[in-house]
């Protein structure tokens, strides 16, 4: 398995929950000697984890993670993508119980709480939590094995992004219609978003108005899972990739100053669920506690 941005936090917990289950574990970082500490950590435990270094704001770090992951295992089966500087988990697994193959996008970052933003602050999130979660999944896809059970993608996400919290009603609508969602208009969505930051417009356009960086980042996510899901879905049998994203709740983490409700222990729990679920396995929906809730 490989799981981004897992250092620490959720992701930590997620790939530690994951090797638990006798799946080797790429535990990626962006920095090298917390990446280290953290993957010696659970091999002291008796856990199969190997660091690798992985900056999801490096189109090239990621191309030379992925060139790694080819040479040195030939592909993944499970991704778990949480694109956030913080707690950004990516893992591989070479042997997922059975036949599982699942990637978990864990990274993700924030900074704004209330009605202050910055042009920098919002371009950081959204191309952290967005952008690098879109572009490790692209570049992974090639390297997710044929099974019997079908390859896992899991997007580590947030309730904050959920459609209808934003403003625009017709921009509500065009993003829930995943007959004609793309990611054009999720991209161009952003981009608006992030020009009207530029400007000062963005209070007054109907987005979200706390962790609105954030929210917008995530709000994507959502957005990008629901699609890649229905572009894999004519995938044959024995090569399906179910991509699905979950939220982790209010989690005592560095990301909220360890101001949260759940532990990252807690946290995890869904996440690593979605990775090893054998049985009916959903794809393109939204989870939170083991059950499906509305995008």
């Amino acid at each position: 398995a490989v799981v981004t941005g897992s250092n620490r936090g959720i992701g930590f917990e997620i790939v530690k929950q994951i090797a638990g289950h006798g799946v080797t574990v790429i535990l990626a970082s962006r920095n090298p000697s917390a990446g280290i500490e953290a993957a010696k950590s659970l091999q002291e435990l008796g856990l199969s984890v190997v660091f690798r270094q992985l900056d999801v704001l490096d189109t090239s770090s990621i191309q030379h993670f992925a060139e790694w992951i080819k040479q040195n295992y030939g592909g993944i089966d499970i991704l778990v993508s949480h694109s956030t500087q913080f707690t950004c988990d990516l893992y591989d697994s070479v042997v997922l119980r059975q036949f599982v193959v699942c990637q978990v996008n864990n990274a993700g970052v924030n900074f704004n709480l209330g009605s202050e933003n910055s042009a920098e602050f919002a371009h950081l999130v959204v191309n952290t939590n967005y952008y690098g979660t879109k572009n490790v999944i692209e570049v992974m896809i090639p390297l997710m094995r044929p099974s019997p059970l079908g390859a896992r993608i899991v997007n580590v996400s947030s309730r904050l992004g959920r459609v209808n919290r934003l403003g625009d009603v017709a921009l509500r609508e065009q993003l829930s219609d995943i007959g004609t969602l793309s990611e054009e208009i999720i991209d161009r969505t952003l981009s608006t978003f992030l020009r009207q930051v530029e400007d000062g417009s963005w209070a007054s356009s109907g987005w979200p108005q706390v962790f609105t960086d954030y929210a917008l980042s995530k709000l994507g996510v959502n957005c990008y899972t629901r699609l890649m899901a229905k572009v894999l879905s004519d995938r044959p049998e024995g090569e399906k990739i179910y991509v699905n994203c979950f939220c982790p709740g209010w989690v005592k983490t560095a990301m909220t100053g360890w101001a949260g409700n759940i532990t990252p222990e807690e946290a995890a729990d869904t996440g690593v669920w979605l990775s090893l679920l054998s049985d009916g396995m959903p794809t393109g929906k939204f989870f939170a506690e083991r059950r499906e809730i509305n995008f």
